[in-house]
């Protein structure tokens, strides 16, 4: 008797990655391995997060849910009720991610590099973290795994700062880091069972911020690098391509579009000059460093606006009566922000009604911009001029993010937050009932 195989979903993160940067180069002829297997599908633009952090992007997509719903707002963040900051992880993480429910489901799942993965939860299958892990040790579920990955020469991630003190650095260490990565998955995906398998490729959002800039400006060096990691992901593609079962439906996907870097906006900065906020004393570096008497507002990356409000903040001093005259006046001087050169900087700037719901809705930030392409915004203290330029040349954008679905029409309009449902979908599981989605099939 004939029994029709059970579907099964493979996911390919691609950090970052850029629609209208795939399309132009596989037009050009230099990435068949991209041509190859999206010939076989669909592939459309699907919109980020706000704001399009990795973090807050992946955490999206694993849930189905706004931040409100999941707790991850930033890659920083201030602990509720003070002035001190923290990077969130998966521990601060509020809701079921995808692999859970399909592990719940009776589905086996392998699961490699993903943000906000660490410390690993457990699932039915094999969960490797990404990179705010630590170390690899204690860094996978099961545990014992995390010494077989360290014999095959396998890394959590690059050491970014070894790029930023030499950008020779880069290139090397991100080959290595890749062909470990994905020569670890292969092997992992062909030894065990599974319905359900991800890799993330966070080596593009390296490669993208340190060389975007270069790779556009045609640098004779740093473009030639850009493109054969590129190709080397292209090469990866093609034996995915050449492999897969016809059991399997092959998603590529990445949480943002990039751009190259044209200034940095230090917002933090803005606010102290428009007179929202102040520092204890002459110098401050820190979100510990304001003076909560002086300071109505303040700015978390990238872009984050959070009203100091009595009974939510440590040291409030908006009144709940005060706070909708102060945001309006907010929201319209950062509309109207320009750089020192005139340039208008912000595309949107959006109340946290117009993105938020949930639990977390009372700690989410109160305001949280879009900015035009090129100007990326930072929410960094102490500094003494609105903007700069440092050796990132690369910016996330909220739009050309991508999605390529195999055998499958999927709708235009869509973004990362509706890409679990497809997948539910697909493998024929009734999703949870309080996400934010809904699928593109």
């Amino acid at each position: 008797m004939w029994f029709k195989k059970k579907p099964r979903v493979l996911v390919i993160g691609l950090d970052g990655t850029p629609l209208s940067f795939v399309r132009q180069k596989m037009d050009e002829g230099v990435l068949p391995g991209f041509k190859k297997l999206f010939d076989r599908g669909s592939l459309v633009e699907i919109k980020s997060t706000h704001p399009f952090v990795s973090c807050v992007a992946w955490s999206t997509y694993m849930t189905g849910k706004n931040a409100a719903k999941h707790n991850i707002f930033g890659f920083i963040d201030r602990k509720p009720g003070t002035y001190s900051i923290y990077i969130p992880n998966g521990s601060n993480m509020t809701s079921k991610t995808l692999w859970e429910v399909l592990s719940d489901q009776g589905k086996s799942v392998l699961v490699m590099n993903v943000p906000v993965t660490y410390p690993p939860r457990k699932v039915n299958g094999i969960l490797v973290s990404g990179f705010l892990a630590p170390k690899l040790d204690g860094g996978t579920y099961p545990a014992e795994l995390s010494s077989k990955l360290q014999k095959d020469g396998y890394e959590i991630d690059i050491d970014p700062w070894r790029a930023r003190e030499n950008l020779d650095n880069l290139y090397p260490d991100l080959m290595r880091v890749f062909k470990a990565r994905t020569g670890a998955f292969m092997k992992l995906y062909e030894e065990k069972k599974w319905d359900f398998a991800q890799l993330h490729v966070m080596e593009t959002d390296r490669l993208y911020h340190f060389m975007w800039g270069h790779m556009e400006e045609g640098h004779p060096k740093y473009q030639k690098e850009f493109m054969e990691v590129i190709k080397a992901i292209d090469a990866f593609l093609d034996m995915i391509a050449s492999t897969v079962g016809d059991d399997v439906t092959v998603v590529v996907m990445s949480d943002h579009g990039f751009c190259t870097v044209k200034k940095e906006i230090y917002l933090n900065r803005f606010l102290e000059e428009q007179g929202y906020l102040r520092y204890k004393e002459e110098g401050g570096k820190s979100l510990e460093h304001i003076d909560p008497a002086g300071t109505k507002a303040f700015c978390m990356d990238p872009g984050r606006f959070y009203i100091n409000l009595k009974g939510r903040e440590a040291e409030g001093i908006v009144g709940p009566d005060e706070y909708e005259g102060l945001r309006a006046r907010l929201r319209q001087d950062l509309a109207d922000l320009t750089d020192e050169d005139g340039n208008k900087v912000i595309r949107d700037v959006l109340n946290k009604e117009e993105i938020y719901s949930g639990e977390h809705f009372d700690i989410a930030p109160d305001v949280v911009i879009n900015p035009i392409d090129g100007y990326d915004p930072k929410g960094a203290f102490g500094k003494t001029t609105l903007s700069g330029k440092g050796p990132i040349v690369g910016m996330h954008t909220y739009d050309n993010a991508m999605l390529h679905v195999s055998g499958r029409e999927v709708k235009e309009g869509g973004s990362v937050m509706d890409v679990p449902l497809t997948i539910y979908e697909i493998m024929g599981i009734t999703p949870p009932g309080d996400l934010d989605g809904h699928s593109l099939i």
